[in-house]
């Protein structure tokens, strides 16, 4: 069995790749590390796993373990790799924004890979540190994939995409109380989020004739988790040609597919895919993508790297049912 660490255990993102690995079938967890929740139950801070494990955080950490995951908050994942040591063969996989970026992907000698499967499955196999992208990068850069790896971004591309609470985190602020998200909507840091800087990063790698701009409006919605993505852009072919670049390009990728009909959230809420829908209007082509932000944009993700760095077929584990109803 792979013998798997969590550091940073109390958070919505650890607390679905916590369920998700007590139900792999190839994985046993030797330690969730939380100093502040140290010797309560992993039950009493995620209350869906009551019944589940009787595994409790622990303050101690086992430096000889397979498999690392750092669900810690950006900014945090270099100091704790500055302080503590492990062993040659552990594995680490890094869910904050530290080492996503290629001029800042090495560290300690270190060389981190981003792990998106669908771009390049063949580096993530061969790694044993991944950055884990981000949960809108995520989103948008499936979207565009295709058009990039095809040199067919050749105008702006336009993004509106909307994320549910979850995607802020456990800590409290204005925007996340219940009171104040309920019934609203707002957008926030328009067209300089930080996970711009991943995708162009990989649209650039991509195509890297790509010279325009890609204009991001994200913002939060009045519901737990998910995430709805628009993009549209200039593309002077018919639909068809479309569907078969999309179709061909991620034939290879078992959790991102195309549907001829239109989208929606409840489809991919609680699983590890991407769903994509296309719909031309005159010269521009739309491009919907709906992904679960907690999982294919960060916990599930994770498990799909972790699978392919040991060899594992890639969708073990990750066989889940969307909440539809």
């Amino acid at each position: 069995m792979i013998q798997a660490g969590i550091i940073g255990g109390a958070g919505y993102t650890a607390g679905e790749l916590i369920r998700l690995l007590l139900n792999h079938d190839a994985v046993e967890i030797n330690f969730v590390y939380s100093t502040s929740n140290a010797g309560n139950a992993l039950s009493a801070v995620h209350q869906d796993l009551i019944g589940t494990t009787n595994l409790k955080f622990s303050d101690t950490i086992n430096s000889n373990v397979d498999v690392l995951f750092l669900c810690l908050g950006h900014g945090n994942s270099q100091s704790f790799l500055e302080k503590y040591s492990f062993s040659k063969h552990t594995k680490i996989i890094d869910l904050s924004n530290e080492f996503r970026l290629k001029n800042e992907s090495v560290f300690k000698n270190k060389n981190f890979i981003y792990g998106l499967p669908e771009l390049q499955k063949a580096h993530i196999k061969q790694s044993s540190y991944i950055a884990n992208p981000g949960c809108f990068a995520t989103a948008l850069q499936l979207a565009v994939l295709p058009l990039a790896a095809n040199g067919l971004l050749k105008d702006d591309v336009h993004i509106n995409a909307v994320t549910g609470a979850t995607g802020a985190g456990t800590s409290l602020s204005k925007t996340t109380h219940y009171s104040w998200r309920d019934n609203n909507f707002s957008y926030y840091k328009p067209f300089t989020h930080q996970h711009l800087g991943e995708i162009n990063q990989t649209v650039n790698q991509l195509q890297s004739t790509f010279n325009n701009e890609i204009h991001f409006m994200p913002n939060r919605g009045n519901f737990s988790r998910g995430i709805f993505a628009t993009v549209y852009t200039k593309f002077d072919d018919d639909l068809d040609t479309a569907k078969t670049i999309y179709r061909t390009f991620y034939e290879d990728a078992p959790f991102t597919v195309l549907s001829d009909d239109a989208i929606h959230l409840k489809q991919v809420v609680n699983t590890n895919k991407c769903i994509l829908h296309l719909h031309k209007h005159n010269n521009t082509l739309l491009i919907t993508g709906i992904i679960d932000n907690l999982l294919k944009g960060a916990s599930g993700q994770a498990v799909q790297n972790m699978n392919l760095m040991f060899g594992l077929k890639e969708t073990t584990g990750l066989q889940l049912k969307a909440t539809y109803f």
